[in-house]
């Protein structure tokens, strides 16, 4: 029995159709929804070139305090793009019971969360991006599939076929 379900979400080109894939899961189930986006690290690169310019508290403070903006606007960007994908009035917003961003690595967070969730299906796009000879199924994905403890619902990324 599918009781609560986890929506993974990248943002990316192919997420609202996810989404609709996870909210139709969600109504037929009669389920609660939680939805999560992950925000990788900042790179070595990046880190090093701060440290370079910053003293070393006033790195920690925007790191800390950075961090916590970005992640409150990306929580407000995601809840919008909800808004404009179904309407403001939509009753699938309702659907949701939860909305989180988290900065980590996406695989291992997801995966972590499920597990304090205690989802009963995680739900995730095949891929983000599209460009010609990307594989199939991104690394996230190949991750989230091979080490989730609970079904994982797959969405494959639409994409266009030239007569080849």
């Amino acid at each position: 029995m599918i009781r609560s379900m986890l929506y993974a979400t990248d943002l990316g080109l192919y997420a609202p159709y996810v989404l609709q894939h996870a909210l139709e899961l969600s109504r037929n189930f009669k389920a609660e929804l939680h939805v999560i986006h992950v925000v990788e690290p900042m790179g070595l690169f990046a880190e090093s070139v701060l440290q370079s310019y910053l003293a070393e508290d006033v790195l920690r403070e925007l790191q800390n305090e950075g961090m916590n903006t970005v992640i409150d606007g990306i929580e407000s960007r995601v809840l919008r793009s909800f808004r404009e994908e179904m309407g403001k009035d939509n009753k699938d917003l309702e659907l949701i019971c939860s909305l989180r961003v988290v900065q980590g690595d996406p695989s291992n967070v997801i995966l972590e969360q499920a597990r304090r969730m205690r989802v009963d299906l995680l739900v995730v796009g095949s891929h983000s991006h599209g460009a010609p000879g990307d594989t199939p199924i991104g690394r996230t994905a190949a991750r989230v599939l091979q080490l989730s403890e609970v079904p994982v619902y797959m969405v494959p990324m639409v994409q266009s076929h030239s007569g080849a």
